[in-house]
């Protein structure tokens, strides 16, 4: 890899690991869902005008859409406004990896290798330690909702994976059309039309910066330049700058809010990075060729990804 492409997949990393601090800022000026909605609504226009038509069937880009923009991201944005700290949920997000492993081996017949098996058992040790952390801290079920976030969030990796996009940032930017009215409907109904205008009247320069953070630099440019990368690399040399995510994203939250690290979440970051490493480094044993017709070269063996939004 040139040194250009590398500094730009540590950057591509850099973003995504920072924008989980955005996120939390985000959060003190808009609702959650909310905030998704308009996260989506910014990514989407007037992006989707200008990548072409979609190059997948649209069935995929509504599922990925739903389950990646409004199951993921919804669980997530819902979690972080309950009190779940952005460091820890840039680094428990990346248990993705491990049911995205898992519902490959039951969907897509990846069996895992015996390696990948250790990295799942190692990764799950890691959120049982944040678990505890966070559970002598902080709010017990806003770390449940994040962990319901990555498990849609692997469930959204097998699809992308099936509808096998030639194009990452096509696919993402269409992918972003689909949440918007699902989220704003939920917004509407959980948080009250009273709390969305009056978020929407108090809008500043501040928080429109998150809101074109987290739209144009973590998803447009993220999903571009991660995707560009792919089309010039093996997917096993892009993949290992992902494990970077929970670096910057607990670096930043610790230097920009002010978040503790504690020896506990230290220990639980050391076995998730390196249980999610043993997991999607290690390649899958295909038991049938159907297996193999049905997952695209581009996808196989990749760490999934912020959407692969490592991202929040």
């Amino acid at each position: 890899m040139r040194p250009s492409h590398l500094c730009l997949a540590v950057l591509v990393a850099a973003v995504w690991g920072v924008n989980f601090t955005v996120v939390e800022i985000g959060l003190g000026h808009f609702p959650p869902l909310l905030f998704s909605a308009l996260r989506f609504l910014a990514a989407a226009l007037p992006a989707v005008f200008l990548v072409g038509r979609p190059k997948v069937a649209r069935k995929w880009i509504v599922a990925v859409g739903l389950v990646l923009g409004v199951a993921k991201f919804g669980l997530v944005f819902v979690g972080m406004d309950a009190g779940m700290p952005a460091g820890l949920s840039s680094l428990v997000l990346q248990i993705q990896a491990v049911f995205t492993a898992v519902i490959a081996a039951a969907v897509l017949r990846e069996r895992p290798s015996r390696v990948q098996a250790l990295g799942m058992l190692v990764a799950l040790s890691g959120i049982g330690v944040a678990a505890v952390d966070e559970g002598t801290s902080g709010p017990l079920g806003a770390f449940l909702m994040v962990v319901g976030g990555a498990a849609a969030w692997g469930v959204s990796n097998v699809l992308t994976r099936r509808a096998s996009p030639p194009d990452a940032l096509n696919f993402m930017v269409w992918v972003s059309t689909v949440p918007v009215l699902p989220l704003l409907a939920l917004s509407l109904l959980t948080e009250g039309p009273a709390e969305d205008l009056a978020a929407l009247r108090a809008l500043d320069w501040q928080g429109a910066g998150t809101v074109l953070f987290v739209a144009w630099v973590s998803t447009v440019f993220g999903f571009g330049a991660w995707g560009w990368l792919l089309r010039r690399h093996p997917a096993s040399t892009v993949a290992p700058f992902s494990l970077l995510v929970p670096v910057f994203g607990m670096s930043s939250a610790a230097l920009f809010l002010g978040e503790s690290v504690t020896p506990l979440r230290w220990c639980a970051a050391a076995l998730l990075v390196g249980g999610v490493a043993l997991t999607t480094l290690t390649p899958a044993r295909r038991r049938t060729p159907e297996a193999t017709v049905r997952t695209s070269p581009e996808f196989a063996g990749r760490a999934p990804a912020p959407a692969e939004e490592s991202v929040g």
